[in-house]
């Protein structure tokens, strides 16, 4: 006989919710393993000792990775999921009649915090990481991924059009006193002597201080870049990105990552599209030295890394700079540069042919030093037609910094060199990955720098808990239920939901990937 479910509800009588929530929910076990009242200390400046109370800052933060984790894309839609789910209402301390806060109040919130808060929110998440064992410090691992924008290509105008509306937006909102036309007095201008500062200090550009966001006043070498004239109406820190088979607005997302098995996340910034990713390298090497105390023997990155700046910086630091060196030799039809011989003693090039190419010019902006053979012996040459086409003879561009460059090509003859470029796709790459296929990464939702730094800190410090539940599951005891709790690594299938279960990292998998690379 065919049943009829009738829709029939009995009151819950004494059941409270906290029975009502399975003893196995990730929840539970994030409740446990991470305590946020951290945050109190974080958020203290923020908020004034009089007035209405606040919603509590740590249920704020208690719903940035319950949106990380169920990979949702508006506070609006987080709101209505957390409504929904018992386990949701149980890990934000609200009971089922209790109301929960409003979506407008999230956005209000993150404005009022600013991204100073979302970066100690992430040094806290990154300290109880090490606190646990998970960093080991003595490998950094770099790179960066693209990420699209909030905005679309129809919004490119003129920068000096946008540039114009946001001044008449906002100048309502800051008041022009009368003495700002007045220039400042000498008492002002003037600043104590400080015999440690150098105008290099002045001069350096600070990436992490400045959110990411490029000098566009500087020019380097005649170059112009497109979006030093070009800008998005609805993003204007956004710019235009060209991947495979179109172009659209987008930002670079840097990670620095531990080369401990853990995977952990050290540092993290966004950068504009346009900005190539390794300029802010140095500063996010340094911030990660400095800040968690760690010297690694060496930091690993790909070819984009491997400029004579990088280099010089951190082998003069005792640091191993296991980087590829981009092969001019291949982007040319003549004869490459390791064709010619260098002769230290007497600061000559010496080509196939025996002739010299001797020191013609410096290059100091761009740090290179240009030699040039005679011309006349060029011409009369046999095959000049392999070699150059410049009737002035052919010229080698040596770097300032060549001796630097010599020591990395020889680490590349290394099995360790090797071993690390083999670990570093394994290491960093599949963190990307796994950002963008399960936690929105491919698009930011926010819009401007200051925002979508918040929001890759928020991604970062949520793959970083991530791997903090998995280490820490192998050391808890049997769950309240009576089931034994499975070891680091263990794959299992449990009376979990999809999302919890895609949540699960596949650890064994991932090691068995880096054993074969590792070979």
């Amino acid at each position: 006989m065919m049943g009829v479910k009738l829709r029939a509800f009995a009151p819950l009588g004494d059941r409270s919710l906290e029975e009502l929530v399975p003893a196995d929910s990730i929840y539970r076990r994030l409740q446990r393993v991470l305590d946020l009242s951290f945050v109190y200390d974080l958020v203290a400046d923020c908020y004034s000792s009089a007035g209405r109370p606040s919603i509590d800052p740590v249920v704020f933060f208690k719903l940035q990775l319950i949106m990380f984790l169920e990979d949702i894309r508006s506070e609006r839609q987080l709101m209505r999921v957390v409504a929904d789910r018992l386990s949701l209402r149980w890990y934000l301390g609200y009971d089922l009649t209790e109301p929960l806060p409003d979506h407008s109040s999230l956005t209000r919130i993150r404005e009022r915090l600013g991204l100073e808060q979302f970066r100690r929110f992430f040094a806290a998440i990154v300290e109880r990481c090490i606190a646990a064992g998970l960093v080991w410090g003595k490998e950094l691992y770099v790179d960066a991924t693209k990420v699209e924008a909030n905005a679309s290509l129809d919004s490119v105008i003129p920068r000096f059009a946008v540039e114009a509306h946001l001044h008449r937006l906002f100048a309502a909102e800051r008041p022009v006193l009368a003495d700002e036309t007045q220039p400042p007095s000498p008492e002002v201008c003037s600043l104590p002597d400080n015999p440690a500062s150098t105008p290099a200090d002045h001069d350096r550009h600070d990436w992490i201080a400045m959110v990411g966001r490029p000098q566009r006043a500087v020019r380097r070498w005649g170059y112009e870049r497109k979006a030093d004239w070009q800008a998005s109406r609805t993003d204007p820190d956004a710019s235009v990105m060209p991947p495979r088979g179109g172009s659209h607005l987008g930002y670079h997302t840097q990670y620095v990552v531990d080369g401990g098995t853990a995977r952990i996340i050290l540092a993290a910034l966004v950068t504009p599209s346009e900005v190539m990713e390794n300029m802010p390298m140095r500063d996010l090497i340094w911030h990660t030295v400095f800040r968690w105390k760690v010297w690694p023997r060496h930091v690993t990155g790909d070819t984009t890394y491997g400029t004579a700046d990088n280099i010089v910086a951190l082998e003069q630091a005792g640091i191993r700079a296991y980087m590829p060196l981009p092969d001019f030799d291949r982007r040319t039809p003549y004869l490459g540069k390791s064709a010619f011989v260098y002769d230290a003693a007497h600061d000559v090039y010496v080509c196939p042919q025996g002739a010299l190419l001797r020191r013609s010019k410096l290059r100091r902006t761009q740090g290179l030093i240009e030699y040039r053979a005679d011309g006349h012996v060029c011409n009369a040459c046999a095959v000049k037609a392999a070699c150059t086409e410049s009737d002035h003879g052919r010229s080698i561009h040596h770097s300032l910094h060549e001796a630097y460059l010599d020591r990395v090509r020889g680490y590349h003859a290394t099995e360790a060199y090797a071993k690390a470029m083999r670990k570093r796709q394994v290491w960093i790459e599949p963190l990307f990955g796994e950002a963008k296929q399960w936690h929105g990464l491919r698009r930011f939702r926010l819009r401007g720098l200051e925002k979508v730094n918040s929001e890759a800190l928020l991604t970062a410090a949520g793959q970083n808990v991530k791997r903090l539940l998995q280490a820490v599951r192998g050391r808890m005891r049997p769950w309240p239920s009576g089931g034994q709790a499975l070891p680091v690594g263990a794959g299992y299938v449990g009376h979990i939901a999809f999302s919890q279960l895609r949540y699960e990292l596949d650890v064994s998998a991932a090691r068995g990937m880096v054993r074969c690379l590792l070979r």
